[in-house]
């Protein structure tokens, strides 16, 4: 499955909105420095679709606000 997440780092709470079944907005508590928001976005990904880490990938976008994220269900 793919999904576009618009992330925003360095927020106040960590929140994921979901706009329509393939784009989400998620804000994230840790800075855009070194993969350190990439990392948050994979984590809460991973809890909210109930995968493992290892089983989300970003497809397009590790430098950039906009991501596309593959989820794989194994």
């Amino acid at each position: 499955m793919l999904i576009k997440v618009k992330v925003i780092p360095n927020s106040k709470f960590e929140v994921l909105q979901k706009i329509n079944p393939t784009s989400y907005k998620l804000k994230v508590k840790e800075k855009a420095i070194e993969g350190r928001a990439n990392m948050a976005v994979i984590s809460t990904l991973s809890s909210y679709f109930n995968v493992k880490r290892a089983n989300i990938r970003i497809i397009k976008g590790a430098a950039s606000k906009d991501k596309i994220i593959e989820i794989t269900s194994q």
